[in-house]
């Protein structure tokens, strides 16, 4: 099926201007023909909030209890015991000030997070103008910059995400594949939607929520009825 004709059969099962419940849409995106790869399962949160100010910021981690599908390739920033320990837990990649110039000069990402310890960030600091617009700078409040990297490795490879708002003050993220199932999709979603309201700053006024959706990869989007 050419990828027009299956989009236009997906399109069909989505009733325009309807909020669905998160069960009935993730039931209907597993009717959708599929695509010639596993499509990622993603969410769209737009929030009540204005992320220019400091106080209204949501950010954080919570760990999907069927993890994303992807098995994510870390790198940690550390030296001595901790970097002994990181190559222990499975960390993919361990390095100090020499990965430096591998990153800056060669372009080397070959990695989806970085994990750091406090020790290591004025060297992970230098990186800031090039990891930075990746998001890939480590931070504390998505658990990056730790001393227990055996932690921290495990959560991210058991398949912990991270939320954050952009600038249109929307959460993006993929919870899972298709091939889930809706039942495995829908335990996934209730995860990070309760991580997301539990994140909710005490300086957001008035409608928290303002609309959630979820798409697939390639496929049309179907709004939740978020109550």
């Amino acid at each position: 099926m050419k990828a027009g004709k299956r989009i236009a059969e997906c399109q069909k099962l989505v009733e325009k201007n309807k909020l669905y419940e998160a069960k009935e849409a993730l039931e209907i995106i597993e009717k959708m023909p599929k695509a010639k790869f596993d499509e990622t399962v993603e969410l769209h949160v737009k929030l009540g909030v204005d992320s220019k100010h400091a106080d209204q910021q949501v950010r954080g981690t919570t760990v999907l209890p069927h993890g994303t599908g992807k098995t994510l390739k870390v790198l940690v920033f550390a030296k001595g015991p901790k970097a002994e320990e990181a190559e222990k837990a499975g960390a993919d990649f361990v390095g100090a000030e020499e990965l430096i110039p591998k990153i800056e000069k060669e372009n080397w990402f070959d990695y989806d997070v970085i994990v750091a310890t406090p020790d290591m960030m004025g060297v992970v600091g230098r990186l800031g103008k090039v990891l930075g617009p990746k998001g890939l700078m480590p931070n504390p409040k998505s658990g990056t910059v730790t001393m227990d990297v055996t932690k921290a490795i495990n959560e991210i490879k058991s398949g912990k995400v991270e939320y954050r708002l952009d600038k249109t003050n929307i959460i993006h993220l993929g919870f899972g594949k298709v091939s889930f199932g809706a039942k495995k999709l829908l335990e996934n979603y209730d995860a990070i939607m309760g991580a997301i309201i539990k994140a909710k700053p005490a300086a957001a006024k008035g409608q928290y929520i303002k609309s959630v959706s979820i798409s697939t990869t390639m496929g049309p989007g179907l709004y939740i009825d978020q109550k």
